[in-house]
């Protein structure tokens, strides 16, 4: 029975430690799922703002050609030279007078018209700004006013000049946008919009800031999800990832005149990567396992060598009493034999017979002992057989209570027994049950003060049979109730031992009560006595 409690023990250790790994395993999986979770969503961001910058740059790059042309000098060198200097032959701007009628008057202002010519692509533009002329600025067409200070007007010439010089060049720029967005997307290749270079050089710098792995692969694509091919490609550009596990964004997002393009990241190492990132809770939930572990391990060895130290006092008790039980038989004998007046004659006799009946007592109290404690080992061994037959409590109860007085050594002291008329019967062993009523006499009468006052009672609550035995002795302290069936437990008492026991009897009484399925309570008050109650239930 105890090899099939211990390999009961240990599956439900090992299905412990099964469903913990099981547990930890679906933590650990959620937590890197929430971890990759984050990761593409702060990609996706990433991406977005990387898509953003990139294109924001190549506007700057590729215009900034335009952007740094200088347009200086006088009025009439920008309408005589510097014009035709900075324009190509296939580019003309003119600036003419014009009279709008305004707030009740006649207002002078310049009209500037600049126009944009692609032989190959046959696409033009034109781009048309109207300027105030400040001071009608005469002199530019010849018609110098005498009326007119010069050098007032030289100022007004130079600031009308600068208003003109941003206004025109406003209007180029326009112009030469309009005609590169149109020239691009009708003849430019698709990957010749890009510079891989410098949009890896973009990626690099925006995804350190994001504190993403430094080791990544990109891929080009066009809006059917085919890959680009270039003439030189970065370490790190594959036309062959997988569009499917990578994360993407669209390249030149603002741009809604060519076909779209698409930029594809993926990380080869960004499963130990997010795995570095939980290191901390791996590191702890792999402690609480292995802590756990080293615990379950401790508490199996712990198990198996209480098991062995239990059956080898088992084995060492059984066979202690059944040793004792010759030398207890052959001194019975020897005390029968000194009783026989035909052995030792009547002046012996007489003179053994105080000693001989010391000795008988005594040896008998051994026998009694002796076999107690083997019923203990064959109980924890659970080799114990139960002969049921129908059992009278009644006249079990009556009989053993009879026998019990001649223990009473005090005049004063009684067993008062309440049974009821009607024969009370249950199923069980009677030699187990005569002893286990025994045993709870015997304890209310050793542990009374002074006259022992024991009652005991057999009565019938629905269907329910209790025998209850009760005293008036020392009591138990609440702290021991819950020990006191347990095996060799006896309350302390210091050095003082009034008390004769081994702690087996009521340990005995809770085992036989259970291998019959009844149950054993007790009630005590420290100082006012103690109830034990045999509950039997149909």
């Amino acid at each position: 029975m105890k090899r099939i409690r211990v390999n009961f023990i240990l599956i439900l250790v090992v299905a412990a430690m099964l469903a913990l790994l099981l547990i930890q395993a679906f933590q650990t999986s959620a937590l890197y799922d929430q971890k990759s979770t984050e990761f593409k969503e702060r990609l996706t961001t990433t991406l977005d703002r990387i898509a953003l910058s990139h294109e924001k740059a190549e506007d700057i790059r590729r215009y900034m050609h335009v952007v740094d042309r200088d347009f200086s000098g006088k009025y009439k060198d920008i309408l005589k030279e510097e014009f035709q200097n900075l324009l190509s032959s296939k580019e003309e701007i003119s600036i003419r007078d014009t009279t709008i009628f305004k707030d009740g008057e006649m207002q002078d202002y310049l009209v500037i018209e600049g126009r944009t010519y692609d032989s190959i692509s046959g696409l033009s533009a034109e781009q048309r700004v109207l300027a105030r002329d400040v001071r009608k600025l005469k002199d530019l067409l010849g018609e110098e006013s005498a009326d007119v200070d010069k050098d007032s007007l030289n100022i007004a010439i130079q600031l009308d000049q600068r208003v003109v010089q941003q206004l025109f060049r406003k209007t180029k720029f326009i112009n030469e946008m309009i005609i590169e967005a149109y020239k691009n997307n009708a003849y430019q290749n698709q990957s010749d919009r890009v510079e891989l270079s410098f949009l890896d050089s973009v990626l690099k710098t925006e995804l350190m800031t994001g504190k993403f792995p430094k080791d990544y692969v990109f891929m080009v694509t066009d809006a059917y999800n085919q890959p680009l091919d270039f003439e030189k490609t970065p370490s790190n550009y594959s036309s062959k990832l997988d569009s499917a596990e990578a994360s993407r964004t669209q390249l030149f997002p603002g741009n809604s005149l060519d076909e779209e393009l698409f930029l594809h990241v993926s990380f080869p190492k960004q499963k130990s990567f997010l795995i570095k990132e939980m290191w901390a809770p791996l590191l702890v939930n792999f402690a609480l396992v292995l802590l756990i572990i080293v615990a379950f391990v401790f508490m199996f060895r712990t198990i198996l060598t209480q098991k062995k130290l239990s059956e080898l006092k088992s084995d060492f008790i059984s066979n202690m009493t059944h040793e004792f039980k010759t030398p207890i038989s052959t001194i019975s004998l020897a005390c029968q034999a000194m009783n026989d007046k035909d052995m030792m004659g009547e002046t012996a006799l007489e003179t053994s017979a105080p000693y001989v009946k010391m000795i008988s007592a005594e040896n008998e109290r051994l026998g009694i002992l002796v076999e107690r404690i083997l019923q203990s080992a064959t109980l924890d061994k659970k080799e114990v057989r139960m002969r049921n037959e129908e059992l009278k409590l009644n006249e079990i109860i009556s009989d053993i209570a009879e026998r019990a007085k001649f223990g009473i050594t005090h005049p004063d002291g009684k067993i008062s027994v309440s049974i009821p008329d009607e024969v009370i019967t249950t199923v069980g062993d009677r030699f187990h049950v005569t002893n286990m009523i025994s045993n709870l006499i015997d304890n209310a009468i050793k542990y009374s003060n002074g006259k022992p006052t024991v009652d005991v009672s057999l009565t019938r609550e629905g269907n329910k049979t209790l025998i209850a035995v009760k005293d008036q002795g020392v009591g138990i302290k609440k702290e021991h109730i819950n020990k006191i069936f347990d095996k060799l437990y006896r309350i302390p008492t210091g050095n003082v031992h009034n008390v004769k026991g081994f702690g087996l009897g009521l340990s005995y009484v809770k085992a036989i009560a259970e291998l019959h399925g009844w149950t054993v309570n007790v009630k005590s008050k420290f100082g006012g006595g103690s109830e034990f109650i045999v509950t039997i239930t149909d």
